[in-house]
Order: C-alpha cells, then sequence, then structure tokens
C-alpha cells in the first residue's frame, strides 16, 4: 500500500514538472529568453586544469621541435619552342619539388629526415612553428638504403627531442606521430595510435644519387596512426616524448600519394617507420666530424690549395689521374651506377697512387657526381698541379681487373661498396685523362 502511494505521489510530481516545463517553453516562445537565459546557454568555459590526456605533455613537448622540410630543384628552359629549339639565353628556374617533415635531434642545429625527402635537391630548407622564415640547411650525411638523412640548420635555435630506444618498444604501446601531412598547410599535425607491429620486413628497390638501382630488404616499425604524404621525415614518439621511428611508408587502399609502397592488396591504417636505433650509427657519424672540426664534413672546402697559390707555379702542364676511362651508361640494369668506367691505369700514375684499380668506376669528385667520361674530364679542367682531389668510386668483386661488362656475370653484380680515395695530382705524359 505505501509503495503504490509512494508511485502515485512520483507521478504526480512528474506531472507538475512536465507542466512547469511546457509552461517555461511557451513563455519562451512568446517573450523570447532572457539574456541570463541565454548566457548560461552560450557563455560557458572549459577548465584546462580537469581535462586530462596521456598525450598532452608530450605533444606540447616535442612539437615545435618538429619542422617541415622542403626540397628545391632546378631546371634550365629557353624562350621558344621548346624540344632543344628555343631562342635567347637560357633560364634557370628554382622550384618547390616536394616537403616532408624532420624533427631537431641535437642543440647544434642537426634535423633528422628521409634521404628520399631531400634526395636530388639543389637547395634544402626547414620551415618551423616559431617563425614564418625559410632557414638554409646542409644535408651533412646520408644512407640512401635506410633511407635516412641527416641536416645542419645554422641558427635553429629549437629544442631538440630525445632518442628513444627502439629496440625495447612493445606492441600495443602509444604511438605518437607528428609531421607535415601535405606540407605546411597542416603542419605538425598529431596522430594518434598504437604500435601494432615490430620486425616488418620490407622489401624496395633503391636508387641513390650515382644511378645504382639495389633491392633493399628494411626492418621497420607498423603503427595504426595516421601517416600521410608530407610526414615522411617526421617523428614517432612513445608516451615518454622520446623518439622512436621516423615515418617513411604507408599502404594505400588505391593509388596515388608521393610515397608508398603497394602489393596489390588493399589496405588501410598501416603505417611504417624506421626504428631511431637504425639512424644511431649515422647520427653518431655526423656528431663525430661535427665535434672535430667544429663544422659538418659536408660544410667543409673539399678542394685542396686554393687557385691562387698556383699563379706562380713552374708547372704549366694540366694535371691528370693517369687512367683510360668510358663512360658507363644505362647501366642501373646490372645494378651499377652511371659514371666514368675505368679500363686502365697508369703505373706510377696519380690514380695508381691514390688506389684506384681497374674495374672501379668513377662517380664523384669533390662532392660533384660523375655520371660519365666527359663529366670527369671537364671537372679535371679545373685543377692544377699539386691539388688533392676527394675521390669516390664504386668497386664491384665482379668487375676487378675487368676492362669491360662483355664477359661478366650480371647474376653476380651488385656485391660492391663505395671507396672514398684521395688522389693528389700531377702532370702526366702520354695519358689522355
Amino acid at each position: 500500500m505505501k509503495k503504490r502511494m509512494y508511485l502515485v505521489i512520483v507521478s504526480v510530481l512528474l506531472a507538475v514538472t512536465m507542466i512547469g516545463a511546457t509552461v517555461i517553453s511557451a513563455n519562451a516562445a512568446t517573450n523570447g529568453l532572457t539574456e541570463s537565459q541565454i548566457d548560461a546557454i552560450v557563455n560557458t568555459t572549459t577548465d584546462q586544469s580537469k581535462i586530462d590526456s596521456p598525450f598532452l605533455s608530450v605533444v606540447n613537448h616535442v612539437r615545435n621541435s618538429v619542422v617541415g622540410v622542403n626540397n628545391y630543384a632546378t631546371s634550365t628552359s629557353y624562350y621558344g619552342y621548346g624540344f632543344g629549339y628555343g631562342y635567347g639565353q637560357p633560364e634557370t628556374r628554382e622550384s618547390l619539388r616536394g616537403t616532408g617533415s624532420g624533427v631537431v635531434i641535437t642543440e647544434y642545429g642537426h634535423v633528422l629526415t628521409n634521404y628520399h625527402v631531400v634526395d636530388g635537391a639543389s637547395r634544402v630548407t626547414v620551415t618551423t612553428g616559431t617563425d614564418e622564415e625559410e632557414h638554409e640547411a646542409t644535408v651533412v650525411g646520408y644512407d640512401a638504403d635506410l633511407d635516412i638523412a641527416v641536416l645542419e640548420v645554422k641558427n635553429l635555435n629549437l629544442e631538440p627531442v630525445q632518442l628513444g630506444d627502439s629496440d625495447a618498444m612493445q606492441v600495443g604501446e602509444w604511438a605518437i606521430v607528428i609531421g607535415n601531412p601535405l606540407g605546411e598547410r597542416f603542419s605538425r599535425s598529431v596522430s594518434i595510435g598504437v604500435v601494432s607491429g615490430l620486425g616488418r620486413e620490407v622489401t624496395d628497390r633503391s636508387m641513390d644519387k650515382y644511378g645504382r638501382i639495389s633491392t633493399v630488404t628494411n626492418t621497420m616499425i607498423q603503427t595504426d596512426a595516421a601517416i600521410n604524404s608530407g610526414n615522411s621525415g617526421g617523428g614517432m614518439f612513445n608516451i615518454l616524448g622520446q623518439l622512436q621511428g621516423i615515418p617513411s611508408m604507408y599502404a594505400l587502399s588505391s593509388s596515388g600519394g608521393s610515397f608508398f609502397f603497394s602489393t596489390g592488396e588493399q589496405a588501410d591504417n598501416i603505417g611504417l617507420c624506421i626504428p631511431i636505433n637504425v639512424a644511431k650509427p649515422l647520427i653518431t657519424e655526423v656528431l663525430k666530424d661535427y665535434n672535430n672540426t667544429g663544422k659538418s664534413a659536408d660544410t667543409r672546402s673539399q678542394s685542396g690549395d686554393s687557385e691562387e697559390e698556383h699563379i706562380d707555379s713552374p708547372l704549366y702542364g694540366k694535371p691528370r689521374l693517369g687512367v683510360t676511362i668510358t663512360t658507363l651508361s644505362n647501366s642501373s640494369r646490372y645494378g651499377l651506377p652511371a659514371g666514368a668506367f675505368v679500363r686502365a691505369v697508369e703505373a706510377g700514375s696519380p690514380a695508381d697512387d691514390g688506389g684506384v684499380k681497374v674495374g672501379d668506376i668513377v662517380v664523384e669528385m669533390d662532392g660533384t657526381v660523375l655520371d660519365s667520361q666527359n663529366a670527369l674530364i671537364t671537372k679535371l679542367n679545373g685543377y692544377h698541379e699539386g691539388d688533392q682531389v676527394q675521390l669516390k668510386v664504386y668497386r664491384d668483386p665482379e668487375l676487378s681487373e675487368k676492362t669491360n661488362l662483355n664477359n661478366i656475370d650480371v647474376n653476380k653484380l651488385g656485391q660492391g661498396e663505395y671507396v672514398d680515395l684521395t688522389i693528389t695530382l700531377r702532370v702526366v705524359d702520354n695519358m689522355n685523362f
């Protein structure tokens, strides 16, 4: 009986409340809302101190350490009809070839990024979230096969991030990805996911700046955090704010995008990052060079004595390496770089003294890529007796002591390496180059 009486009372109260609400609603419909009623609805506040997220402190700490990386390329064109039939002086133009991301890793202005972000650039700059300027950057170290590069930027004045230990990562832990998807329009975007897998082997074809194509297999971190074109070279951080990976690839459910892998299957939410421990040897190499010289290797002059020091030289002949060479072109089908193929080395010549061997492919001199015999000859014309040059050659065991490519086993090619040599140029009689 008491229970029934209680239910009757509750029903009466609910009815009275509904009638009151109807009266108020009707009153508002006829007379409008008061300013205090509107203020109560619209002018609300959010207490940030009560917002709890495991990502806030990490993002606030590292977000400004992620920068944009711009790849500029130059091209030469003529006024006229094109196809080489123009007129007048050639015009060289610079254009933005692509954009990516990078992460500041030292207080000295070193930025870690992907090699493919800066590959082929005539000029590299970085943009920050603290100013609107483009800061000139120098590539001071890279590994094309691992797809990593280190830049040096003067007066960057950004706090570096702490490197983590990617070997200690666990599947299921948080993954915080920060980068510039689609460029500066979405700069320093944050996406959240988990580490979906470790030790994912990804095989890809890689071409270095000398034109050598090789097949490389790298071990990657898989995450379901959003990675898009432009995120490349950015950072994947753990919950401690440590840099654990470098976003590098993503799988697409359809074709398109700048950097992707595809095997024909459809996939979503699969992003791949280079483990930070893979990049540490290159970072160590760059920093050792910086510590020893006060500046990184690629910012130093690679040439020998200056031209002015040779004006009064009693030697007037043109210096030569002392080699017989031929152009090695269209060689990528063999897994070889393009360059000047050494068919003979003169005994006692500068090349012989410096370690050049028959079968070597000369690909670079003092930082200039040489893709042909003529490129090497042209480069040599700028030097004098006594100059010291840095030569890079590609040396493959299958090419050793070979004077041509007619009698080689192409299936054994691609096991070579790049070798750096120091050559002191002299005048060499009876040699063409």
